[in-house]
């Protein structure tokens, strides 16, 4: 599975991968395997980035077109 979104908000923040990575503790090559699908996300590091971008994770795996989270 792809996960287009996490690539787009990475961008829409002008964050390179090797940035993200490092805000997330991770390498860089694993954050691009994640963002072109070539490896799972897994669930802790799925929280990590819809705490980091305020967005939920249903909206990372697609499951909403809702950026916002309800509060």
């Amino acid at each position: 599975m792809r996960f287009q979104r996490i690539q787009d908000l990475r961008t829409d923040a002008d964050l390179s991968q090797k940035q993200i990575s490092e805000i997330l503790h991770i390498s860089q090559r694993s954050y691009s395997h994640y963002e072109t699908g070539s490896r799972n996300i897994p669930i802790e590091m799925l929280i990590r980035l819809a705490n980091y971008y305020n967005t939920s994770i249903d909206y990372l795996v697609g499951r909403t077109d809702n950026k916002k989270l309800y509060h």
